[in-house]
């Protein structure tokens, strides 16, 4: 295949056959799996989903035209002798392992969470310039867990010191909760390129990181 890195190397949301997402893999990886005949694309158009294997979903695409106005949501993957849409959702055929229920708890998945915001002053900080802090200190029996674990800028880390807020007269914008998916997966919803996936993620607790 003759095609830019960016488009073999888009995201594309991987569902199990009972249509639960279990990862995300990028576009290389999507179309060998659909090369074998080991996966389907779902196209998602209007709350209706359709099936393809590889030779429908490339016959599809070398018609443009059918996809509508969502033809430019596509990411496009140029061969030596056509041309065809990276797809945004595909469904393993014999693939029956159900997702992990747990959230890895690490510090990009707690910045995602708070969204990068400093969770006492709620100014948003490059990740280079945060800290994570333990709001019951480990000095006094704090735990690293989710519900005690959030952003926080290096000023307002040394201000609370070790000391719970209450005790350093702050106060915590908000509660921190362990998420039931992927924190960064629901950062990436929000743009229009991952629309698609939503319907799959709703009742999915997620557990692999997008890279």
């Amino acid at each position: 295949m003759i095609a830019h890195a960016t488009a073999l190397d888009a995201n594309v949301l991987v569902l199990n056959k009972l249509w639960m997402a279990i990862r995300v893999t990028n576009a290389r990886r999507a179309f060998s799996l659909l090369c074998r005949g080991l996966a389907e694309v779902i196209r998602v158009d209007d709350g209706s989903y359709t099936c393809h294997d590889f030779e429908s979903w490339a016959d599809l695409s070398a018609v443009r035209p059918q996809f509508g106005q969502n033809a430019h949501d596509y990411q496009w993957v140029r061969t030596v002798h056509f041309e065809i849409a990276v797809p945004k959702v595909v469904r393993l055929l014999g693939y029956d392992r159900l997702p992990r229920q747990d959230v890895k708890l690490n510090r990009r998945n707690i910045f995602a969470r708070d969204g990068n915001h400093c969770q006492f002053c709620g100014q948003t900080f490059a990740t280079s310039e945060l800290t994570l802090d333990h709001l019951m200190p480990r000095s006094q029996g704090g735990q690293s867990s989710w519900e005690n674990l959030v952003c926080c800028c290096v000023a307002c880390n040394a201000r609370k010191g070790g000391r719970t807020p209450e005790q350093a007269g702050m106060k915590l914008i908000r509660r921190p909760v362990k998420p039931k998916r992927n924190p960064v997966i629901t950062l990436r919803l929000g743009s229009e390129q991952y629309a698609s996936w939503q319907p799959f993620l709703d009742n999915a607790y997620w557990s692999v990181e997008l890279r």
